[in-house]
């Protein structure tokens, strides 16, 4: 005869979890607390100089300060009267052309110092980092000397190639860390697969390191956009920068606070822009191999 083996009853537990609250400790609330003071504070400069820049000049030269004004646009159309155009403009171009020829000559070099590395690596390296070492105030007499010899004073080509020599070493850098977080594999992959080295540098690395690129060009932006030491002493009219405009609204009558805040917030508005725009990449690519 079979024999049926007993089943046990299944039983439902009812009984609701316990949910554990985790206390939060006094110096959590007192490091956020902190962070947003500390915040606030780099961040209100910024945001007064917004602010003076839509007040008269009245306003803005007060003692105390005035917090509650009649906005106005009247600063912003006196700095476009002034000509900021083409300052404006001479800026865009020396910033733009010096970047484009920094990834150019870039990229290459970083990549034939981290995945396909020569002979004396570390000097090489080396060499790109003195570079930076020599103080930019040792170097402007000879430079101006050459410059003026060749006769390339106050022309905007000159701060494109200075601004190129000026990134390029920090763009090797970093652009070869983002190279040496490539695994080596993919490029011997795609040998195997019959790509010349061209091929796979475009089709496989370059897609990879992107977001790497992207931020080195971006901080080569920053550079070049507010750079002032050359352009105030290698540009007159023709070449003139905006960090060398801004500081004509410095004169002998005084200083004026309102158009020089407008000038200021028309200055920096670019920058923002391009760093908004590329947030994303910026992020990406300022963490490109921080976790493994």
């Amino acid at each position: 005869m079979a024999t049926t083996t007993p089943t046990r009853p299944v039983t439902t537990d009812t009984t609701p979890t316990p949910v554990i609250r985790r206390k939060r400790r006094p110096q959590a609330g007192l490091l956020t607390a902190f962070t947003w003071i500390l915040s606030i504070g780099f961040f209100f400069p910024v945001l007064w100089m917004v602010l003076t820049a839509f007040k008269k000049e009245s306003d803005a030269n007060t003692n105390p300060p005035t917090f509650f004004f009649t906005p106005t646009l009247d600063q912003f159309r006196n700095v476009f009267d002034a000509g900021i155009g083409t300052p404006l403009l001479n800026s865009v171009f020396a910033t733009v052309a010096s970047t484009i020829l920094v990834l150019l000559l870039g990229v290459p070099a970083a990549f034939a110092l981290s995945l396909r590395p020569v002979r004396k690596t570390s000097d090489a390296l080396f060499f790109f980092l003195s570079t930076k070492m020599l103080p930019i105030v040792a170097a402007i007499i000879p430079l101006y000397v050459i410059v003026g010899k060749i006769g390339m004073l106050d022309n905007i080509w000159t701060l494109v190639v200075l601004y190129t020599a000026m990134n390029l070493p920090i763009a090797v850098w970093m652009m070869r860390s983002f190279f040496m977080e490539v695994p080596k594999e993919l490029l011997e992959a795609a040998s195997i697969d019959g790509a010349s080295l061209w091929t796979s540098v475009r089709e496989v690395i370059l897609p990879l390191i992107s977001p790497g690129i992207a931020a080195t060009a971006l901080i080569c932006v920053i550079f070049s956009w507010n750079e002032f030491f050359f352009a105030v002493n290698m540009t007159a009219v023709n070449a003139q920068t905006m960090p060398v405009f801004l500081t004509g609204f410095m004169s002998g009558q005084g200083l004026f606070w309102a158009q020089l805040s407008a000038a200021s917030v028309l200055a920096a508005l670019p920058v923002v822009i391009c760093g908004w725009i590329a947030q994303n990449k910026l992020v990406r690519g300022l963490s490109f191999g921080a976790i493994k």
